[in-house]
């Protein structure tokens, strides 16, 4: 079954003494881009959450992420915790820009106390001596329900968008039909034209040289012979049908099997010389444009 780079899911939960709220959604995308936005104290969450997303979706931008607080906390009641290492960087590095600002010349405004706490990282809210194995553990253990709704959504949006290509695959399974029809009405009116064509070479000539003259009417019979693309968008059609039908990621393959069908569309307008055959050959090619829209959020 299809399934779609689009979707997403949230959850909230709780333990090791503290709460949670996962946020994860997709857009469609060439490969896998993860974007993570978790607590940096909780040492290895982001490995472990990374691997874990890795694994499970094969192409998509995705965006992740955890809100996590105290139990029974706030985000005003939340304790902060003065992070002494960080604030000391920042310091050094104020003392450096006064010193490289006097060297020019040039006058700042002193830095408030609370420009100093605004940076990130100079206030925490964790306590220093908070354990992050337990949390990480309850996090982890939450994460696969999180993931299985994340899937069951993209797997939703997938059925819905395997039927809009399924009759895509119909229409344009019409058009190639009426097109071959096109080919084989027109086939009789272009034997007439080039007879008559022939004739009035033929009465205005005084020599024609007969192999020359053979060589040509085969070059022009092959050039607007169209049976060739007909062919190979039915083997296209065949191939797209299949796809639909399959377990695995067929997001590249689409992919590709679109730009085939292009240029068979592109090429059947180039040799229609029919004023209905080349309308046809304008609505394959609209038609899929459409599904190309369309394949591009399969994974």
């Amino acid at each position: 079954m299809t399934v779609s780079m689009t979707g997403f899911a949230a959850r909230k939960g709780q333990g090791a003494g503290h709460n949670w709220a996962w946020d994860i959604r997709s857009v469609n995308g060439k490969g896998l881009d993860l974007r993570l936005r978790l607590p940096d104290w909780v040492e290895g969450l982001e490995a472990a959450v990374r691997t874990a997303l890795s694994q499970s979706l094969q192409r998509g931008n995705v965006s992740l992420t955890l809100k996590l607080s105290r139990d029974g906390a706030t985000d005003a009641s939340e304790p902060l915790h003065l992070n002494a290492a960080s604030l000391a960087a920042v310091l050094r590095a104020l003392g450096q820009i006064e010193d490289a600002a006097m060297a020019a010349g040039v006058t700042l405004a002193q830095p408030t106390s609370a420009d100093v706490l605004s940076v990130r990282g100079v206030l925490d809210t964790a306590a220093a001596d908070t354990d992050p194995a337990p949390i990480r553990s309850a996090l982890l253990a939450d994460l696969p329900a999180l993931l299985q709704d994340f899937h069951a959504m993209r797997a939703a949006e997938g059925a819905a968008l395997n039927a809009v290509i399924a009759a895509q695959l119909a229409r344009i399974t019409d058009l190639t039909a009426a097109a071959a029809t096109e080919a084989a009405a027109r086939r009789d009116g272009a034997a007439t034209s080039l007879r008559d064509a022939l004739a009035k070479v033929l009465a205005n000539a005084e020599a024609v040289d007969e192999t020359r003259l053979a060589q040509e009417l085969a070059l022009i019979a092959v050039k607007n012979d169209v049976t060739e693309e007909l062919d190979r968008l039915r083997a296209h059609i065949d191939a797209a049908r299949s796809l639909l039908t399959d377990t695995g990621q067929v997001g590249r393959k689409f992919d590709f099997l679109m730009q085939e069908f292009m240029r068979e569309a592109n090429t059947l307008c180039s040799k229609s010389q029919s004023l209905g055959l080349t309308r046809i050959g304008l609505d394959l090619k609209t038609v899929i444009d459409q599904m190309r829209e369309q394949v591009q959020n399969v994974e």
